[in-house]
Formats: C-alpha cells, sequence, structure tokens
C-alpha cells in the first residue's frame, strides 16, 4: 500500500511542478501563507425565486435540498454543480458545504491539527446540531448565518456568511448522509462513489495547491484518520442514498438526477397573480372592500397636493418636473410615514434655558427597503426624512411569460439579516405603486422570513388601485402599515408584447393588467 501511495505522490508532484504550481516539501509547523481557499458556500441565482407563498402570505412549501455525499475527493463538489449546470434556468440555488460546520478548536487541537495529528474526518469533529439548524432554516426560507471556517488556521472565523432565498439547496460533505437529524431534512439524498485510489490523488492535488498543506502530511494524514474515516463512517453512510452515482463518468447519472429535480419543482410551482390583480373575477367573497376597511393611511388631498397628482399623471409632464414633484411627494410621505413609529417623552434644554418637554423616536432600528426599480423614486424623499438609516434593496421582476414574481437580487440591511436585531427593527418598503399587489406580498414575505415583526413594516407608495391586490393583500397581512399618496379605483388587463429572450425565444406576448388613471410606469419616467 505504501509503494502505491508513494507512487500517487510522486505524479501529483510531477503535475504541480509542469504546471508551475508552489507546494510545500517541509512540514507547517505554524500558520502560513498559502493560496486563498476557494469559497466553499455558494449563491447562485440564474432564474430567480418564484413564490414560495399563497395568497394567504403563508409559505406553501420548502425549499427543494439534496443531500450529496461520498469519500474525501471523491468528486461531491464537482456533482452538486455539474447538476446545476445541466438544470438550466432553474431557481436560484445555495450550494452548502459541510466543512463550514467544523467545531470551534482549542490551542492544543490547533497544534495537533499544524501536526495533521486531529482527526477531521470523524463525524464528532463537525458541529452536527449547528449544521442542522442552519440547514432547517434555510429549507423553511429563513435567512441563516453560515459559520466560516479556515483551513489555513484551523479555526472558525469570527464572521458568519450569510445566506436566504434558495428554491434549491444542495448539501455535500463526507459525512452528508451520516446524520439522523440531517437526513430527515433531505428530499432527495445522493452518493457519490469513487476508486479510493483515485480519490487519494485528487486529495494530495487539492490539499498542496488549495490548503498549503505538504505531502508527507497529507499521506500521514490519509493513513491515519481519513481512510479508516471513511471505511467506519462514510462507506456505511451510502446504505441511506436514494441514488449512487460515479465519480467519474456521471453524465447518465446526472441526467436521471436533474429530470427528477425538474419534475418535483414544477408540482411545486404556484400561479395566483391573475387572481391578486383583478380579484373579484376569482375570489367569491366581497374584496372590493372600502377604504376604511383596507386600512390605508392616505395623505389628505388638499388642493395643493391634488395639484401636484395632476402634474405627475400628465404624460406631457418634462422630466424635470416629474423628478421635481415625484421627490417632493415622496418627502411628504415618509413624514407622514413617522406616525407610525414609536415615540417616547423627551425634555430638552432650549437655548434660552428653559427645560422643554417633548417627544423622541424610541431606541429602535430602523431601516428602508427599496423595491427596485420603482422603490427607488421614493428613496430621495426618504433620506430627507430619515437621513442616517440604512437602506437595502429587492429586485422582483416578473415572468416574461407568467407575469408571476421573481425574486432575483436580495441586499437587506445588516440590521434585518441577523434575526436578533431584526425582531426590533422597524422597516419602510418603498415602492412606486401597490396595482396586482405581487411584488409588494413577496417583499413583506421576504422581511417575515428574515424575523421583522408584520406590525413594524410599513409600506410606503405613491398609488394603491383599490381594485387590484391591496384586498388580498390587507387579508394577509393585516398589521402592516400601509401609507399611500392616492388610491386610485381600478386595474385594467392591457395586451403587453412580448421581449425575445433565453426565456421567450419567440417574443411572445401576454395578458398584464395597469392601474387607472395611474401614472404609467414611474421608475421609466424618473430614471429613463
Amino acid at each position: 500500500m505504501s509503494g502505491d501511495l508513494d507512487f500517487l505522490a510522486a505524479n501529483v508532484l510531477t503535475d504541480q511542478k509542469r504546471n508551475g504550481k508552489p507546494f510545500l516539501s517541509e512540514p507547517a509547523s505554524g500558520p502560513q501563507e498559502p493560496p486563498i481557499q476557494p469559497k466553499k458556500n455558494t449563491v447562485l441565482v440564474s432564474h430567480g425565486r418564484p413564490p414560495w407563498y399563497g395568497e394567504d402570505g403563508e409559505p406553501l412549501f420548502d425549499a427543494f435540498v439534496i443531500a450529496v455525499a461520498g469519500g474525501s475527493a471523491s468528486g461531491k463538489t464537482h456533482v452538486s454543480r455539474q447538476i446545476v449546470k445541466a438544470l438550466g434556468s432553474i431557481p436560484s440555488v445555495i450550494i452548502l458545504s459541510q466543512d463550514s460546520f467544523y467545531k470551534q478548536h482549542g490551542p492544543e487541537e490547533i497544534a495537533l491539527a499544524y501536526q495533521n495529528r486531529f482527526d477531521f474526518d470523524h463525524p464528532d469533529s463537525i458541529d452536527m446540531e449547528l449544521f442542522a439548524k442552519c440547514l432547517s432554516d434555510l429549507k423553511a426560507g429563513r435567512q441563516t448565518n453560515i459559520p466560516i471556517y479556515s483551513f489555513q488556521t484551523h479555526q472558525r472565523q469570527k464572521e458568519t456568511q450569510y445566506l436566504y432565498g434558495a428554491a434549491i439547496i444542495i448539501t455535500e460533505g463526507i459525512l452528508a448522509l451520516h446524520d439522523a437529524r440531517l437526513r430527515e431534512l433531505y428530499d432527495l439524498k445522493v452518493y457519490v462513489q469513487c476508486d479510493s485510489d483515485l480519490m487519494l490523488a485528487r486529495r494530495i492535488r487539492r490539499d498542496v495547491a488549495e490548503r498549503g498543506r505538504d505531502v508527507s502530511g497529507i499521506l500521514d494524514q490519509y493513513l491515519r484518520f481519513v481512510k479508516p474515516s471513511f471505511d467506519h463512517f462514510v462507506q456505511p453512510s451510502a446504505s441511506h442514498a436514494d441514488i449512487i452515482v460515479p465519480g467519474v463518468n456521471n453524465d447518465v447519472a446526472i441526467d436521471l438526477l436533474t429530470t427528477h429535480i425538474r419534475r418535483k419543482l414544477k408540482e411545486r410551482s404556484n400561479h395566483f397573480r391573475h387572481k391578486m390583480a383583478i380579484p373579484r373575477m376569482y375570489l367569491h367573497e366581497d374584496v372590493e372592500a372600502s377604504l376604511d376597511a383596507l386600512n390605508l393611511t392616505v395623505l389628505p388631498m388638499t388642493p395643493q397636493r391634488k395639484g401636484v397628482f395632476t402634474m405627475l399623471r400628465d404624460k406631457n409632464c418634462s422630466k424635470q418636473d416629474f423628478i421635481f414633484y415625484t421627490d417632493r411627494l415622496a418627502t411628504t410621505l415618509a413624514e407622514h410615514s413617522m406616525q407610525h413609529l414609536p415615540f417616547i417623552s423627551h425634555e430638552v434644554i432650549t437655548p434660552v434655558g428653559v427645560l422643554s418637554k417633548g417627544k423622541r423616536v424610541a431606541d429602535q432600528q430602523i431601516c428602508g427597503v427599496s423595491i427596485l426599480r420603482g422603490g427607488g423614486v421614493l428613496e430621495r424623499g426618504f433620506r430627507r426624512v430619515y437621513h442616517d438609516v440604512p437602506i437595502g434593496s429587492l429586485l422582483v421582476q416578473s415572468e416574461c411569460l407568467t407575469g408571476e414574481p421573481l425574486l432575483l437580487h436580495t441586499k437587506l440591511p445588516v440590521c434585518v439579516r441577523n434575526r436578533e436585531t431584526a425582531k426590533n427593527t422597524y422597516c419602510f418598503i418603498l415602492d412606486a405603486q401597490i396595482g396586482t399587489g405581487a411584488a409588494a406580498l413577496m417583499a413583506i414575505r421576504v422581511l417575515l422570513d428574515h424575523g421583522v415583526p408584520q406590525d413594524h413594516i410599513i409600506f410606503v407608495t405613491l398609488l394603491v388601485a383599490r381594485g387590484g391586490g391591496i384586498s388580498v393583500l390587507r387579508r394577509a397581512f393585516p398589521h402592516v402599515k400601509i401609507v399611500c399618496g392616492a388610491v386610485d379605483d381600478e386595474m385594467k388587463e392591457r395586451w403587453l408584447e412580448g421581449i425575445k429572450g433565453d426565456e421567450n425565444p419567440e417574443g411572445v406576448g401576454r395578458v398584464g393588467w395597469v392601474m387607472s388613471p395611474g401614472m404609467g410606469q414611474i421608475g421609466d419616467r424618473y430614471w429613463l
């Protein structure tokens, strides 16, 4: 056996020299400066995330979780990426690595690790409880913060990696199928089977190039820990797999896997935007509720404000005037929205030395989230009122053929990305208008997934269509505050010309809905 190992090591070193890659000839005795480790946890956004909830705003189904297990260097990461590549136009995907969940190490354990005498392949080296919790949160559609582990320092970093919003989660690791708590979370279990000599050759090449290890230490660690762990824990876990995939020449297996995944995702699809756009045509209940029943905070329509809206509705309004009056109205809306924040008594001393009793906003986190691109027209006015709060963004766009919303981008403030701070945060959602309500419903659901309480969400918008999705939105989230400039009565159907692209090669059009009388495409008028 040792002769075979020496032969494999020699060939790997020859390849390293041929390719001009550095390698270490002496055992490492402390922290080195090797090449940067590749990023293990990856968020792949190709097609966007379709609605994962129903008309009531509650989640309908979990993310689809795939486990990919196998020996060290068997090709698990390659198989995971091949699955993503073969799926083509798919919703957002997270590839979650078991390597991030190594436990925190003490000084003695770190010293052993530098001597290649610490067993990283035993199940006890993995924080399985934290692994299961983070995966459970992601599967349920909630955000989570993944530990960041450094193979160079053999220790967890202080920073964590924020993950959210995947319709598909691929979990890969040698022990991905070992723990029963993890297996309960998987929808599909895959084991990658590979020849042991090939796995060792790959491991030597990887650890030299990416983790700064020397060949002697790699072989010692392999014989001492990797091989026994594979025999006792990894290989037996293959009995839990739904499918076994070869580590090489696995195109047929990948094709079978992707066919199964596509079918499962199709079963979970949920289309209901048309019901929100004109709810009276599809819902039997009284959906055209009065303004009082919709519980909207509407700006008082003074003659001056009516003049501003008249200017903004005019299709011949110049771009300069449109931007000026939109900013002016956005500032007024932001000021009006402050009534929904908690205020407490506060005393100050005036410049003439007199005690004055007043109010101030309570000590709460405040942030804004703009739904791109329409929400951007409110940001300048919002900044004039809340000048020092962070503003995040969501990109929600309509799928070209069905018109269903797709979440393409999520960049939330730090206070929302952490569940402990999110529960004490008041968050303003900014969007130009609520017509069908599809984007608004998705944005609110995103904040709820992060732990922001419903009554801490304040939606600020220029226009609301009473005959559109606002009634559905109100029934789904009755405690969300909605502040708007005006209310239009109806939504009208019209034919929208299709745009040619990968998802719509023929440029097929579809039925769409517009607010009447409305202001047209507010984002386009403001920015273009």
